[in-house]
């Protein structure tokens, strides 16, 4: 099996670690000479490939001379515009429909449900508009790689992806009046690592998962415990009026194909 990467990073990286100790030959992108010589020391083989929204690089064209290619390009709403973001997925879509990969992974975010909390926790088959959408881009992101003739893809909404040097407390020691009891929808990196693996093990194609861990713990609970395992300070205070409605994601969709979390509660991410 071939299996290419767009995007090589936080979580990427270690996807592709994970790919070759099973023996898969793994091709990822890179915008860099620097990193593409960091990623050859571990045995990745990568090439320049950039989108500026059109495609910029040489030979990137074995990226798309794979089995299965995943989409890690998240928008950088920070640094670019919506529009811009959807034309550098239209130009990746349209280089997939001329190739000859049949199968795709597209990294997504449960940012995409609707903002307002809810009496029953966010799934898939929830309806989602332009206008109800927390991230009405990644909405029309998603869309881009949905019901496409030229090849199969399985969507997977991340949570808040947390692990190796994401710790939740380093955001909020001694900050005061944090929002204790609010629920978390958070997923421990070594799982997302696996889920994807999941994924394509199980040929879970044309399908839509939720990436969350199955217990929601409460910011508190697992702000105090990481304080206590880590020997740093917890918040200063919290806050007296914390949240009572709650806006929590259902990853029952993928427990049902028999997946299984090594991390299922936050509070023993670290």
């Amino acid at each position: 099996m071939r299996i290419s990467i767009i995007g090589l990073g936080w979580l990427g990286l270690p996807l592709a670690e994970a790919l070759l100790n099973q023996g898969i030959q793994v091709i990822g992108s890179t915008t860099s000479p620097e990193k593409k010589y960091a990623l050859e020391q571990k045995g990745i083989d990568s090439v320049f490939f950039k989108l500026d929204p059109h495609p910029i690089g040489l030979g990137f064209q074995t990226l798309f001379d794979v089995d299965i290619l995943i989409i890690m390009i998240p928008p950088k709403s920070k640094h670019q515009s919506a529009e811009f973001y959807l034309e550098q997925l239209k130009y990746l879509r349209d280089l997939l429909i001329n190739s000859d990969t049949k199968k795709i992974i597209f990294i997504s975010s449960t940012s995409i449900y609707p903002k307002d909390s809810s009496s029953a926790n966010y799934q898939e088959q929830e309806i989602i508009t332009l206008s109800n959408s927390g991230n009405p881009t990644l909405l029309r992101a998603e869309e881009l790689f949905q019901s496409n003739d030229s090849f199969e893809s399985t969507i997977i909404r991340f949570g808040g992806l947390m692990g190796a040097d994401r710790i939740l407390i380093k955001y909020f020691s001694g900050k005061e009046h944090v929002d204790g009891e609010s629920q978390v929808n958070h997923i421990h990196q070594v799982d997302a690592v696996r889920m994807i693996e999941w994924v394509i093990s199980a040929n879970l194609w044309n399908r839509l998962f939720n990436g969350v861990a199955p217990i929601h713990s409460k910011k508190r609970d697992i702000l105090e415990s990481s304080a206590l395992k880590l020997d740093i300070d917890p918040p200063k205070s919290y806050d007296q009026n914390g949240t009572t409605a709650q806006r929590l994601i259902d990853p029952s969709a993928i427990l049902k194909t028999g997946f299984v979390f090594n991390f299922p509660d936050p509070i023993n991410f670290i």
